[in-house]
């Protein structure tokens, strides 16, 4: 779906996208697209920084997983291709809980704003020596990415198929769901009783399975002509689907932290 055809809808979200920022975004995602050979090529969405923010986008091959990389821009015209993340990146970012700078440069020592708890102080200096400590910006932007996508980036049931040699790809026969399938309050139920049952639509896991049950809001706007989920745990993160249509996305914009404190607001 076209970039354009969308800032209406994440209007109802409160984003809001200038037709000259779309223009621009529309015609580098062109070029990126060609350049990378990729099949289709998406605007993921924005991460706030002190002084610029981070555009991302990512493009994929016909495999929709595997094959998918992820890019991030200041300007919405030059990308950088995003570093391989490790497990050190993944565990230090979320104790990162300052802002993003908007430099992929900055390398900061997570530590000093975010220390650990140690319950037994000979452990302390143990921990100091044997544990990575320091966090480079464009790292954590990373890891920051791929926690979001890996926890708040949904499809809709059937838009997605899983071949015989596990290899995952578009349902170019996916029509949509309809309103009643839409607003399922327990999906994972509808799911297991429903009597068109196939593995090769429902590989992945229900947004009933996250922790807390709650954290997905469902917004039915248009007279039932569209249905956005905003995830709580996420700020900033939601997902649209025009009903009895195969058009479907989703749109991050916000400061790349998660919300723990969603449990008690629930």
């Amino acid at each position: 779906m076209k970039l354009s055809e969308t800032q209406d809808i994440f209007g109802h979200a409160g984003f809001c996208i200038s037709i000259e920022q779309s223009k621009l975004l529309q015609n580098s995602l062109i070029v990126l697209q060609k350049e990378n050979h990729f099949q289709k090529c998406f605007y993921w969405g924005k991460i706030y920084g002190i002084q610029q923010d981070y555009h991302i986008a990512y493009g994929h091959k016909k495999e929709c997983l595997e094959s998918r990389k992820y890019f991030y821009s200041f300007d919405c015209l030059n990308w950088l291709l995003m570093p391989m993340i490790t497990r050190s990146h993944i565990l230090l970012a979320p104790l990162a809980i300052f802002d993003f700078q908007g430099d992929p440069s900055v390398v900061t020592n997570v530590y000093d704003t975010n220390p650990p708890y140690f319950m037994d102080k000979e452990m302390e200096p143990l921990n100091k020596d044997s544990t990575k400590t320091y966090l480079k910006e464009e790292d954590r932007l990373a890891a920051t990415i791929y926690s979001i996508a890996t926890n708040a980036a949904i499809i809709p049931r059937g838009a997605w198929i899983k071949l015989d040699d596990g290899r995952i790809i578009e349902n170019m026969n996916f029509e949509g769901l309809d309103l009643k399938d839409a607003q399922k309050s327990k999906w994972n139920a509808n799911l297991l009783t429903r009597t068109n049952f196939n593995c090769t639509y429902d590989f992945l896991d229900t947004i009933d399975e996250c922790v807390p049950p709650e954290c997905w809001n469902l917004q039915i706007v248009q007279a039932g002509r569209l249905a956005l989920l905003h995830n709580l745990c996420w700020p900033g993160m939601t997902f649209f689907h025009k009903i009895n249509t195969p058009h479907h996305g989703y749109l991050y914009v916000g400061n790349g932290k998660r919300n723990l404190d969603v449990p008690f607001m629930l």
